[in-house]
């Protein structure tokens, strides 16, 4: 999640040109599966040698592979066909000592991990350190204002979210959102407008591509994005208040 206009270079260029050898080869695999699964290749971009979707998704070698792969659950907002195993019961958020550092990043991670476990969900989620967690994902810090994250493989939550230390700026609200955010993107979820990005971001429609296996509408929730509508909307904005939206809450019951 970005806000409005972010921007991102790639450092290895657009034909993964620089990279080593064996990240070059994984790389272009990730890149041909995600083209296959439905991914525009404009959405599709390359830095600091990780390939990412929709900005601030990343996609490992492993989640691109399963995008391939048949889907055999029900279709359920939207979401990715990888989600997190129901024997993850526990998945502990991890900041290392820089995150917490920065106090409004702190205390929104203690919010986001609030929103998730309110809703009464399979799986809980705990801060760090702790014991009997069934999942880890580490919280680190990345520059700007906004975030990354990427897609469950293997049954497992994506293990790293990085936050921009740039939300030190805003409210803590707006940091609770944009963690809240990118845990969405650690156990499955699509943007929300992942096919207009414009409507959260502004700008030239922009359609971070339909994917058939890979944006799955979740029933009770609707196909069209608002702003404001979801906290999987691809941008968020200064007045952000970072709690669920009901089709959030909807979307979250309906899978997990």
């Amino acid at each position: 999640m970005f806000k409005k206009a972010a921007v991102i270079v790639a450092s290895c260029g657009a034909f993964l040109s620089g990279c080593g050898n064996d990240t070059q080869l994984e790389n272009q695999e990730i890149v041909s599966n995600l083209i296959e699964a439905g991914f525009p290749e404009n959405d599709i971009m390359v830095v600091d040698d990780a390939v990412y979707v929709g900005l601030d998704a990343h996609v490992t070698l492993e989640a691109s592979r399963e995008m391939l792969q048949t889907d055999q659950q029900t279709a359920e907002q939207y979401r990715t066909t990888n989600l997190v195993s129901s024997t993850k019961t526990k998945i502990c958020i991890n900041p290392n000592s820089t995150f917490n550092s920065y106090s409004r990043l702190s205390q929104g991670l203690d919010l986001a991990i609030q929103n998730y476990n309110q809703l009464g969900l399979s799986f809980t989620m705990a801060r760090g350190p702790t014991t009997g967690c069934s999942a880890n994902i580490a919280a680190r810090t990345m520059s700007g204002a906004g975030g990354s994250a990427g897609f469950p493989s293997g049954g497992n939550p994506y293990g790293t979210i990085n936050i921009g230390t740039g939300l030190q700026s805003y409210s803590v609200d707006v940091s609770e959102h944009v963690i809240t955010h990118e845990l969405g993107h650690a156990v499955g979820f699509r943007h929300s407008d992942y096919y207009n990005r414009s409507i959260s971001c502004g700008g030239a429609a922009t359609n971070e591509g339909t994917a058939g296996v890979g944006a799955i509408l979740i029933p009770g929730t609707s196909g069209t994005a608002t702003v404001g509508g979801s906290v999987m909307n691809s941008c968020f904005r200064s007045t952000e208040t970072g709690e669920w939206t009901s089709s959030d809450k909807t979307a979250l019951n309906a899978l997990y």
